[in-house]
This record gives C-alpha cells, structure tokens and sequence, in this order.
C-alpha cells in the first residue's frame, strides 16, 4: 500500500490531472493536488550567505561553512565558535564580538535582513498554478514519498522521519514547501535530489522554527520566522537564513549552492565589468566561471542552451566588488555548447562553453 500510495502522490505531482486528484483525496485526505510551473525565490543581498541569523550565529566546532555568515547588526547580537578556517567566505558582523578576520558592514547586513524578509513573504505568499492545485495536508510528514516540482501548504508541523525523502524534477524544476509552524528533521534522514532536481531551487519557508536532526542530510533554502538548529553533523546544501532568533550548529557542513569564495586584494579592485573565458572549456563534467565587479552589483549569471531557454542559474545575488568565481557542475546535463550570461547593474557579457562527455 506504501508503494501504491507513494506511486499515487508522484503521478500526481508530475500530471496533475483529475485522476490523479481524485486519486489523492480517496486515499490520503485531506492531499488535494501539487503545483506546477513555480519560480524561483529571489534571495536579492541574501544570495551569496550560507548563514544569516537575526539574534546569533553559534558554532561548536568544527564546522565546515562555504558562503557569507551574517547577523543582523542589531545592538547586543554576536556570532561565536568559529576558527579561522572554517568559513570559506566572508563573515559580517555589526558588534565587536565577532571572530578575527569579521568584517563590519552595517550596510550590507541591513541589505540582506531586508532581502530574507521579502523573499520569506514571497515564499510565503505564493499561490498555486492552476489556482487551487496544491498539496495540503493538516498535520505533514513526508518520510519515505517521491515528490515532483511545485508549492506544497501545511498548516502545522512538517516532518521528514523514518525514511528518506526524494525531490524528483529537472535541472529548473523549483520547489516550495510552505510550512505554517516548524520543520522537523529526525537523525540521519536524507533529502535526495533525483532527474537533476538542484538545491538552489528549493524552498522552505517555515513560519516559527527548523532543526535538521544529527548527521541529516538536508537539501535547499530555509526560510524561517524564527530559528533553524543543525543537531551534530548535520549537512546542509543551501542556506540557513533566520529572520528574528538564532542560527546554530555543530560539527556541520553547510553549501551555499554555487557560491565560491575568491579572496581579493583591496589594492587591486577590477577598473571595469568583465566575464572571463570560463576555463577547462571544452570540460568535463565541471567548470569555472571568473568575472569582475568594480561597483558592489546585482548579479545573475545564468546558463542557456542555443534556443536561448534557461537551464541553470548560478548566481542571483548582490555582491560585493572584486573578482568572483563560480563552479558549474554539469554531471546531469546532455554534451553541447552553452551560453553563460552575466548581468551586473546595467552591464550584460556573454560567452560560451562546450560540455563534451
């Protein structure tokens, strides 16, 4: 029976047909339908963080960060436990608390808190399509399903306990889990992407707080209200990003999808916008993109097949001036030749590279 259902809940997410509804409500009430076609949140400042918190940042040792840490600068809060080199980015910090090598910017902490608060209402706003075509569920727990692309409503707790859970879509497809209390992640569940399905386009948006259980396996963008607890060995490819209470974390690994971290000599800022040559090209099956900021910028940078249509996007995020590196993976697309296109503020580069496997 768990199979049939879980076979049941999957057509449903891909067909969405009336079948498939009338399917769901006979055996899984009160399920009614999944969306389709949604977009991606835009995360504008927050986009290059792999931890932003409103009341503090707590670290046990020893943790492995990639992306920007930060906390909202206001008075009293602090970020503590971090080494020197456990973050591969930057850490923001408004208060003199902060770890050595922090830097101050009151500015770009503001930005981002700014930013999560209106992508957690854009997550949290969304309605489906087709209007009514969503999965709604009372009380949620999702171990053990298969679940295609679209905006998933629960209005309580939602868990992921006993078995794993499996994100099945394209390399585009986006998910958004709508979440009214907490999220709940029992010890060692993993989240499993399959089809190309990528952590950058899935999210959570949770209306009080989320806690990944110990050595869980967890993929996308939390959005809470309040506070998100990664338990010991916790692995996150995503973000963590608190609006009001803390963020903490022990002994854990946390990706900011497609972030990589170039240092910069604050001599040597780029006079201009340039896109370089990404480089192996041709590669197999990974590469890296190199571009330059004079002016801090808003900054996507998408790839596209040769019809033109988008099948991955990089980078949607304000950054900072310097030199930028980012790593394409391309394990799950087909061999051909791509374009890479960069806009930052009113500037526009584009370049090609070629996949051959």
């Amino acid at each position: 029976m768990k199979t049939k259902l879980r076979s049941i809940i999957q057509r449903a997410g891909y067909l969405g047909g009336v079948l498939g509804i009338g399917l769901i409500l006979l055996f899984v009430s009160p399920v009614t339908t999944m969306a389709q076609a949604q977009q991606p949140v835009a995360l504008g400042a927050t986009g290059n963080f792999a931890i932003l918190a409103g009341a503090l940042v707590s670290n046990v040792p020893t943790s492995a960060v990639t992306g920007d840490v930060g906390l909202s600068p206001a008075a009293g809060s602090y970020i503590s436990g971090f080494g020197l080199t456990e973050v591969s980015g930057t850490i923001y910090t408004a208060d003199a608390t902060g770890p050595a090598g922090s830097v101050t910017s009151a500015v770009m902490l503001t930005a981002a808190q700014g930013d999560l608060t209106i992508a957690y209402n854009d997550a949290k706003g969304r309605e489906p399509i087709p209007a009514g075509a969503f999965l709604d569920t009372l009380a949620g727990e999702i171990g053990g399903l298969t679940l295609g692309p679209g905006l998933y409503k629960f209005t309580g707790t939602l868990s992921i306990t006993g078995s794993n859970l499996t994100l099945d879509g394209n390399s585009t497809d986006v998910w958004i889990f709508q979440i009214a209390e907490n999220l709940v992640v029992a010890d060692a569940i993993q989240i499993t992407l399959a089809g190309g399905a990528q952590a950058a386009n899935i999210f959570w948006q949770v209306g009080t707080s989320a806690t990944l259980g110990a050595t869980s396996v967890f993929k996308g963008t939390i959005l809470a209200d309040q506070s998100i607890s990664l338990s010991t060995g916790a692995t996150l490819d995503g973000r963590a990003l608190a609006r009001i209470a803390a963020v903490t974390i022990e002994t854990s690994t946390i990706t900011a999808p497609g972030f990589v971290y170039v240092a910069v000599d604050a001599d040597m800022q780029p006079d201009g916008f340039n896109l370089s040559q990404n480089f192996p090209n041709p590669f197999n099956p990974s590469t890296n993109i190199t571009y330059q900021l004079p002016v801090s910028s808003h900054v996507t940078l998408t790839i596209t097949d040769m019809l033109g249509r988008e099948v991955s996007m990089l980078v949607n995020a304000v950054q900072t001036a310097g030199s930028h590196q980012i790593v394409w993976d391309a394990h799950n697309f087909p061999s051909g030749t791509y374009i890479y296109r960069l806009e930052a503020g009113s500037h526009v580069s584009m370049k090609q590279l070629v996949l051959v496997k």
